[in-house]
């Protein structure tokens, strides 16, 4: 079946460019001498994170407890979850999650590791945890080396849990002075950091100059338009992901309507909100939540109703979180359909 015969909208993932990005990353990791660990909250689908673990990436990331059991059912095994787990419903699916698979987490508080703590110890399982600094990211994390080293101290001390190191997102060099005090911390009280981890898509070369021995990376495997506008490195042909849509309306020459609105693409700010590729001139201006509103007055060609788009989504991520599949293609014909099995996994 070619694309454009899908029922749409469709979600579909070009394979050999996702491919090829899956290898480029593998690769610039391999070339930095830092080790890969693929965020999977981008793609949501087991098949893609067993292609970038065969690729060489060393466990995956899952930023909710929900993804983390969609991927250790799909017999992942390292899983790390760089999020403060709290509540005893989330405790209990987390410890159950470590019975099954190596599982690391973040906490940045006491109350956070003393809830890890009693519920690991409570269900005999051992749980790894990353203490999160704050270096410029403004999101989680402790604030001071100093206050790195006591939540390290605790998480030592603490039954049914293994300190294994620190983390922080996004990797920035306005940090080194942060790590080079807490690793000296670290170091003078004896606490063990095997993990060093940095994040972000793009700041790989950040993290190794930081002295990590880690990088979180997600992004790269779809792209999308909101990094390829960034950067000049980056083109469209990198971006794997696409969303076929359906012309429903040609009300005038100079405006068509799509069967894509607010829940096909999500309703993200920047305009425009894709990039259809065959007609790069159109421009989605609006959205409503069944339609999206495109701009044509700039194109040559002349559009017809039950003509079919494909669109580069602004955020590839966000655009995912809202379909039950994705179709795989090579040369414009699906290969296979994946379930996107970590959809709305909140929790």
């Amino acid at each position: 079946m070619h694309i454009y015969d899908l029922d749409t909208p469709a979600l579909v993932i070009d394979l050999d460019v996702l491919e090829r990005n899956i290898a480029d990353m593998a690769a610039h990791c391999k070339d930095l001498g830092i080790a890969l660990r693929v965020h999977t909250k981008t793609h949501k689908v087991p098949e893609i994170a067993q292609m970038q673990l065969a690729a060489g990436s060393q466990g995956i990331v899952c930023q909710k407890v929900g993804e983390a059991e969609v991927m250790a059912r799909a017999g992942i095994r390292d899983i790390l979850i760089p999020y403060n787990i709290l509540g005893t419903q989330k405790l209990r699916r987390l410890t159950a999650l470590a019975k099954m698979a190596a599982i690391t987490v973040a906490a940045d508080s006491e109350e956070t590791v003393r809830g890890l703590s009693a519920q690991a110890a409570a269900d005999g399982v051992t749980i790894r945890v990353l203490v999160e600094a704050d270096t410029g990211g403004q999101r989680c994390g402790v604030q001071t080396p100093e206050a790195s080293r006591d939540l390290g101290r605790l998480v030592a001390d603490l039954p049914g849990l293994e300190l294994a190191g620190m983390m922080t997102f996004p990797s920035n060099l306005r940090g080194q002075a942060f790590f080079d005090s807490a690793r000296e911390l670290w170091a003078r009280d004896g606490l063990p950091c095997e993990v060093l981890s940095g994040g972000g898509t793009g700041l790989e070369a950040v993290s190794k100059q930081l002295g990590f021995n880690e990088h979180r990376s997600g992004s790269y495997a779809y792209e999308g338009l909101t990094r390829i506008q960034k950067s000049a490195d980056l083109t469209p042909e990198r971006c794997a992901l696409r969303v076929i849509v359906t012309v429903v309306s040609v009300p005038t020459a100079g405006r068509v309507i799509i069967d894509g609105g607010q829940k096909t693409f999500e309703s993200y700010p920047p305009v425009p909100y894709g990039l259809i590729i065959e007609h790069p001139e159109a421009r989605i201006h609006a959205m409503s939540v069944e339609h999206g509103h495109v701009d044509v007055s700039g194109c040559n060609h002349r559009f017809r109703v039950g003509e079919k788009l494909s669109v580069i989504p602004l955020h590839q991520g966000k655009v995912t979180n809202m379909h039950d599949e994705v179709a795989a293609a090579r040369n414009g014909e699906v290969v296979c359909v994946w379930d996107v099995a970590g959809r709305g996994k909140v929790r």
